[in-house]
């Protein structure tokens, strides 16, 4: 049976929030700033009009939430956990089988909190990001599930600021202070990871970034999920539930501008898809280029002592720990990684603990392939010889062993001279960048949808295409 949400409260919440009044005030403390920040912050030319949103009324797998209109400052923003397992045992690391911990283990206080920080910086900053993108939304459908994602990134902020203020006292109610304050993009207090600093100008970058930025961010929740520290294992694995629909965005959106460029090429079989206000197959693939090797960024370092320290401390365990692997304490165990050492790529063999990054990107990009496998099926349907694909994992990086050393496509050295040559092939161009602004024009009648952009096979929740998912 899971738990009731408790709507009657100010702060929707199935954690018995009325129990602890002094949580009770502190969170009620916080949420006019969390409003302040929103209407400062979030998709505020909006505020006004009501959009058919999905709200959590359950933390069930089954009928967990609710449609209907709803003006976005008064989404029910919550704190909602997954039910809790009676007699949870930690399942990795070096507390394996012992009882999970209800309350943060001291030796573990600092690392917990640098952890829920990174991951809750990352929800307000791409609502900063997406915050102007409705003005030039290619449909009312479209402009929907923007909002969609915005109000649950704001609510995935509210599920670690619930831990902060629960768990980590004065420090935790500091941080979340702190959460409001920094801004995505400002030089003097940008947010934590370089890729919530990108602007997202257009709808092309938005579906990139809910593809594959949004995808970096399932496998840190599944990662956090396995968590020795229960209340973060159970906050995440709801917050699972919600991410999905935001990679189901990004997915079928880049898929629907790849459907529209299949079509203009079959009617237009001689020219260019610019030609006729679509988008080329050729920048598309320079968009997947810039955005998955930025996200790919976002796992940090392959070879890292925090990451060992993380799994060993049961803090942080693999995607799917519990049903992937055997060896959960990965004392004894080795992998061996391509590594750059300084003039050429070469094989290093490191305890596992320290490859954990690496671990956990490389079921990333197996993952963001299968994304790309599902593109490669539209344009096969539409007969046309041409292969999107993810660029290697060594290309364009800033963070990590092949930081500051360039790398081609497939993963070939390359000279600064060459890089610089070559670059505009790979990344989009300026002209590339202002083309795709160009299109942005926005499409707001409903039932239409703009020309660069196919409509989507079905509406949201049974509804049709041309249903007013949003009352301009």
């Amino acid at each position: 049976m899971a738990a009731s949400i408790d709507y009657e409260s100010k702060i929707p919440n199935n954690v018995e929030l009325s129990s602890d009044k002094r949580l009770q005030r502190a969170l009620e403390h916080w949420l006019p700033k969390y409003l302040d920040w929103w209407n400062e912050m979030g998709p505020t030319d909006f505020n006004d009009k009501e959009i058919y949103l999905r709200t959590a009324v359950s933390v069930d797998s089954a009928g967990w939430a609710q449609f209907g209109h709803v003006k976005m400052p008064d989404y029910r923003w919550g704190i909602f956990l997954a039910e809790q397992e009676p007699n949870k045992k930690i399942g990795f690391g070096d507390h394996a089988g012992e009882d999970a911990w209800q309350q943060v283990p001291g030796e573990y206080r600092n690392w917990l909190r640098r952890m829920i920080v990174t991951q809750a910086d990352t929800e307000p900053a791409s609502v900063e990001q997406q915050r102007l993108l409705a003005h030039t939304a290619p449909s009312l459908y479209d402009m929907r599930n923007l909002f969609q994602v915005n109000v649950e990134e704001g609510r995935h902020l509210w599920a670690m600021v619930y831990i902060l203020h629960t768990y980590f006292g004065k420090d935790g109610r500091e941080e979340a202070e702190e959460l409001l304050e920094r801004r995505s993009g400002n030089p003097d207090h940008p947010r934590i990871l370089g890729t919530f600093n990108e602007p997202i100008q257009t709808w092309l970058d938005f579906f990139c970034f809910t593809m594959f930025t949004d995808r970096d961010g399932k496998f840190q929740l599944l990662s956090l999920a396995e968590s020795g520290f229960d209340p973060l294992a159970r906050t995440c694995r709801f917050m699972l539930t919600e991410e999905a629909h935001h990679m189901f965005v990004g997915q079928t959106g880049m898929g629907r501008i790849i459907q529209r460029a299949c079509e203009l090429m079959k009617e237009h079989p001689d020219s260019n898809p610019r030609e006729h206000g679509g988008i080329d197959l050729d920048t598309i693939q320079r968009y997947i280029n810039f955005w998955s090797s930025s996200s790919n960024d976002l796992f940090g370092g392959e070879v890292s002592s925090n990451s060992a320290n993380f799994f060993g401390g049961s803090l942080k365990g693999r995607a799917w720990e519990m049903k992937k692997h055997e060896d959960h304490s990965a004392l004894e165990a080795f992998k061996t990684l391509e590594i750059w050492d300084g003039s050429k790529v070469v094989s290093e063999t490191v305890p596992m603990r320290n490859a954990m990054n690496e671990v956990l990107r490389e079921e990333y990009i197996e993952d963001n392939q299968k994304g790309v496998n599902y593109w490669n099926k539209i344009i096969d349907e539409y007969g046309i010889d041409y292969e999107l694909r993810l660029p290697h994992r060594r290309f364009n990086r800033n963070i990590g062993v092949f930081a500051g050393t360039r790398f081609d496509i497939d993963g070939n050295l390359m000279t600064e001279e060459h890089w610089d040559e070559r670059k505009g092939d790979w990344l989009p161009s300026d002209e590339d960048r202002e083309y795709i602004k160009s299109l942005m024009v926005p499409c707001h009648e409903q039932g239409k949808i703009a020309g660069w952009i196919a409509p989507p096979n079905k509406g949201i929740n049974g509804n049709e295409f041309d249903f007013d998912y949003v009352r301009l």
